[in-house]
């Protein structure tokens, strides 16, 4: 695990995107594509503004092709829909082919949008291991990540699958990348900032024993791949550095 501190929001955004455009341009020299897995919320709003903006030119974007970690249980053209704040934000200013981004249906029961996403992500990669390039994932302030929050049973389930899950503490569902499942990527960068996620960085990352049902986010540990957070310096308060 390595742990980035970044004085700023902004310094902390400039370093991620070097990051993303290193990650891309080598899978793309690999194998012909990178598979880039999104964050939604707030947090990475800026920073997929500039990546298709100031640094579109970058990384060759034909080879891209974008999921979800997870999406709320609203309909597309809702705000709350991670994938029309990725639109927005991202793909709008890149032009990208609407083959090449992997939404997920909420027109559907959240249970059939579920298997519908995996069924999505097995063609993707023909039948394969589901082996992302990069996934980029938030944290909350209860350390929370994708959609798996805390005393639900997402943090319990050992598949590698999409799954969906009902959140008690904001009377809804959500679908959600499962723990297994991200942690076969062979990149994960986790953006946290702000002194409201202090509390939950010092637990996530410095407790030597783990409560997984209480902070979640402990969960992920790519079996074989690389786990970067990139953070603030307000979101470190807590830690002994």
């Amino acid at each position: 695990m390595n742990l980035h501190i970044f004085k700023s929001v902004a310094e902390l955004n400039e370093n991620l995107i070097i990051y993303v455009i290193d990650i891309a341009n080598k899978a793309i020299a690999s194998k012909g594509r990178f598979d880039f897995v999104l964050t939604g919320g707030n947090s990475p709003k800026e920073l997929y503004k500039e990546l298709s903006t100031t640094f579109k030119d970058k990384i060759d974007w034909n080879k891209v092709y974008f999921f979800f970690g997870d999406e709320r249980s609203v309909l597309p053209n809702h705000k709350d829909y991670n994938g029309l704040m990725a639109k927005e934000n991202l793909f709008d200013n890149l032009n990208t082919p609407t083959n090449h981004i992997f939404y997920v249906d909420t027109t559907l029961s959240p249970e059939k949008a579920a298997i519908a996403y995996k069924k999505a992500l097995d063609e993707h990669f023909k039948g394969e291991e589901i082996t992302f390039d990069l996934i980029l994932l938030g944290m909350g302030d209860d350390a929370h990540t994708a959609s798996i929050f805390p005393h639900t049973n997402l943090v319990h389930n050992q598949h590698e699958t999409v799954a969906a899950v009902w959140v008690e503490k904001l009377n809804t569902h959500r679908i959600s990348l499962t723990a297994p499942l991200i942690n076969k990527a062979k990149n994960v960068a986790f953006i946290t900032f702000g002194e409201n996620k202090a509390n939950a960085l010092k637990h996530v990352i410095a407790d030597e024993e783990k409560d997984f049902e209480m902070y979640p986010a402990q969960l992920i540990k790519p079996q074989s791949g690389n786990l970067d957070w990139f953070v603030d310096e307000s979101a470190t308060n807590f830690l002994n550095l």
